[in-house]
């Protein structure tokens, strides 16, 4: 999880082959009061994640999966904003 500049604010590793929604719930758990919006790429597309975030009134930003048979809508210009946030994976892969 990132804060708002893309710099890492909680991380919580699960093994490599697990899927990537399955260690959500101890992230959203944390998450501040104050958020507005959550933005994840399509591995997050569920939704028990949806759900989640919409009980607490937070926008949830995922793109559908492909093979969703409804698409919810997501706001493609606040999704570019994960580009700081893949940045911060690069580096801390490096």
């Amino acid at each position: 999880m990132c804060n708002g500049q893309g710099r890492p604010v909680r991380l919580h590793l699960t093994a490599g082959q697990v899927s990537d929604f399955k260690g959500i719930d101890v992230l959203l758990a944390d998450l501040p009061d104050e958020t507005e919006e959550v933005i994840g790429d399509r591995g997050y597309d569920s939704s028990q994640i949806r759900l989640s975030l919409a009980d607490r009134n937070i926008t949830a930003c995922i793109p559908p999966k492909k093979n969703r048979k409804s698409k919810p809508p997501y706001n493609w210009h606040l999704y570019k904003k994960r580009h700081p946030i893949e940045n911060m994976f690069k580096k801390l892969k490096g």
